[in-house]
């Protein structure tokens, strides 16, 4: 399984309208070579990076087996056709880089995770961390998309 986006290459710069510094929407992301049985996708962001330990950006979860990508500003369409966690800053739905000012640079993983069910059962408005517990427990496979970001 591969993931890639139209905006950054892996291991490449996030762009800054997809950070706090600029329209803070989420990436374009692109997914193929999926496992034959998968039957749902959950898709996460996080920074390892962060001082206090990993901040979770995203998750975007029960997203069907046929879907491919996401395109940009998927986390803020209406209509969507997926659920979204609440992330570390305490809002639902994808909060772009934002690291601390002069940190260094900062590891965005983007990770597409293959699920053998077709929607995780969780509870009203789960965290990234729940989402990402939850999907482990029925994972096929996974792919990682790795963006840089610094102020």
């Amino acid at each position: 399984m591969r993931l890639s986006s139209s905006a950054f290459a892996d291991g490449g710069a996030v762009p800054r309208r997809y950070s706090c510094d600029g329209e803070d929407i989420s990436p374009p992301i692109a997914w193929t070579d999926a496992p034959k049985d998968t039957r749902s996708f959950v898709l996460l962001c996080d920074d390892p990076d962060a001082p206090a330990g990993t901040w979770h950006h995203w998750a975007a979860y029960d997203l069907g087996r046929g879907e491919t990508s996401l395109a940009e500003g998927a986390s803020r369409a209406d209509g969507t056709r997926f659920k979204e966690a609440i992330n570390d800053f305490q809002k639902p739905g994808y909060g772009g880089p934002c690291p601390p000012r002069r940190h260094g640079p900062h590891h965005y993983h983007f990770r597409l995770l293959a699920l053998s069910v077709d929607r995780l059962s969780l509870g009203s408005n789960p965290t990234c961390r729940a989402v990402e517990r939850e999907a482990r427990r029925h994972l096929i496979a996974e792919a990682v998309l790795v963006g840089i970001y610094e102020r």
